[in-house]
């Protein structure tokens, strides 16, 4: 499809262009916020899974106000993919499981902790759902296992889900950290599509509990101190020592972005007279990199 019939069937793909966004995920953020307020007064904030940017330019905005005081404000934004660089972001090549990501971080806070942190990674998807709200699920968790490490008390977490059969059991994890979990579907974000976003207000651990980033720990490991059941068994015999069931619920689920705001499954007309808009960023690496350059040597050839 080209970009002139994109611009027209997905408006929202326009208007990120428009308005400077490398995506039209910028929109879903912008959505996110203006029903949760969650940016507010955000001073030190971590965008994870971050490329291309577009959150991190929605934070960038949103932070960093022209004729305010921004001295004490700082974003960062972590990917293992390399992302070109936005005004006020510092970002970070890095692997968001492993421990010298999170001492990164602390070391460019100062010590401080952070007021709200966000997650938009996804993982490939098959077609496969219950394979690819799997596979969210332990992003969402390795995303939170840092977030616990960096987020002070009351500070807020949100991250892309996709809904499926046993995301109740998710919600009922995140309970445990949080004083509030919401569900929420942005209008941007297609009316066909799996996804969605989980809604963490209020950052309340566990007394007592201190989360250790550690690349060899599982993830039940790292939650060992969040009361979070799960069944014992002994050494010998594997004979079940003791079991608690987690209590499951199920998360307020609400929509986003008013009835005003553009349906994202509708088609609109553009005027005949606007042009198809170039991308706002081109991609670092994309994965057809390597067939172009060999494309423009004319060492690729059509096959027979």
């Amino acid at each position: 499809m080209g970009k002139s019939s994109k611009d027209k069937r997905d408006l929202y793909y326009r208007k990120a262009k428009e308005q400077g966004f490398r995506a039209r995920s910028a929109f879903k953020l912008l959505q996110l916020d203006d029903d949760f307020n969650f940016l507010e007064d955000a001073v030190r904030v971590v965008d994870l899974c971050a490329a291309p940017g577009s959150w991190s330019q929605v934070l960038s905005r949103r932070l960093f106000v022209e004729g305010r005081d921004n001295s004490d404000r700082k974003i960062v934004a972590v990917d293992l993919q390399p992302m070109s660089p936005i005004d006020n972001v510092i970002t970070l090549q890095a692997d968001i499981t492993h421990p010298r990501t999170l001492q990164t971080i602390t070391d460019l806070f100062e010590g401080e902790k952070a007021d709200f942190i966000c997650s938009d990674g996804a993982p490939d998807v098959t077609g496969l759902h219950d394979l690819d709200e799997y596979v969210q699920q332990q992003l969402i968790l390795s995303a939170l296992q840092l977030s616990t490490c960096l987020l002070r008390k009351g500070g807020n977490f949100v991250a892309k889900i996709f809904r499926g059969r046993d995301i109740d059991m998710l919600y009922s994890q995140l309970g445990y950290l949080f004083d509030k979990v919401v569900c929420a579907k942005p209008r941007s974000s297609r009316g066909t599509s799996l996804e969605s976003f989980i809604v963490c207000l209020g950052y309340n651990p566990p007394v007592g509990w201190e989360p250790k980033l550690d690349i060899n720990v599982s993830v039940e490991d790292f939650f060992q101190g969040c009361d979070i059941g799960k069944l014992s068994l002994d050494d010998e015999g594997g004979k079940l020592l003791d079991y608690r069931e987690e209590p499951r619920s199920i998360a307020k689920f609400i929509a986003c972005g008013g009835l005003s705001s553009f349906d994202s499954d509708a088609t609109y007309h553009v005027d005949p007279s606007s042009s198809a808009l170039d991308p706002v960023q081109a991609p670092t690496n994309p994965p057809y990199k390597k067939a172009l350059e060999l494309k423009r040597k004319g060492k690729m050839s059509r096959a027979i």
